[in-house]
């Protein structure tokens, strides 16, 4: 930097000096911690990303290896309808003890994704914990989902209770094991 401050090295100077520059963390990289659930419900591929914040918020995604998020997958329409009685889009939460949110487990249905292929994804919460929003977005513009699956086509904020806020990952996969794991299913379908 001190070259391109004395005016050395003419025109390419600054130029240089960018493309060495690391490139900065993403807001998600820099605020969330990335968990993942592999094979949701023993459904092969059918992988979940969790970004936790700091302040124990948890937002729920499609982890990079889902088959929505594959080449060559439409989306149809997206449903937060789980049954005929259930509509995560019913959920009203209010004040500061979040009353009205809807409580989930694990295994609670978020939302099905239904596609041009036939095929029908149902997405679970993969984390205890109350439904603070879902996110209407991808009603209207089921593209986000892959487009900005870790930011503007997130599914649903979860928030744990504060006491199980510490144990809400376990079971849950580091961004390394995840990567392990999609390492060693590439493998295995490479091999003959």
């Amino acid at each position: 930097m001190e070259e391109l401050e004395s005016g050395e090295g003419g025109l390419a100077g600054p130029e240089v000096a960018m493309a060495t520059e690391p490139a900065a963390p993403s807001l998600v990289d820099r605020y969330f911690t990335r968990w993942y659930k592999a094979d949701v419900k023993g459904k092969p591929c059918e992988d979940h990303c969790i970004l936790q914040h700091s302040n124990r918020i948890c937002v729920i995604t499609l982890a990079g290896s889902h088959p929505v998020l594959q080449s060559g997958k439409t989306i149809k329409s997206i449903s937060y309808q789980i049954s005929t009685n259930c509509s995560r889009l019913q959920n009203k939460v209010s004040g500061k003890f979040k009353r009205g949110a809807q409580f989930l487990t694990e295994l609670a249905p978020l939302c099905k994704i239904y596609c041009s292929d036939g095929e029908e994804y149902t997405i679970s919460s993969c984390v205890r914990g109350r439904l603070m929003e879902v996110n209407e977005n991808i009603l209207h513009k089921p593209s986000l989902l892959q487009e900005k699956p870790s930011t503007e086509g997130y599914i649903a904020v979860v928030l744990p209770k504060f006491e199980e806020s510490k144990s809400v990952t376990e079971g849950l996969l580091t961004q390394q094991q995840y990567e392990e794991v999609v390492i060693k299913r590439n493998n295995a379908t490479a091999t003959p």
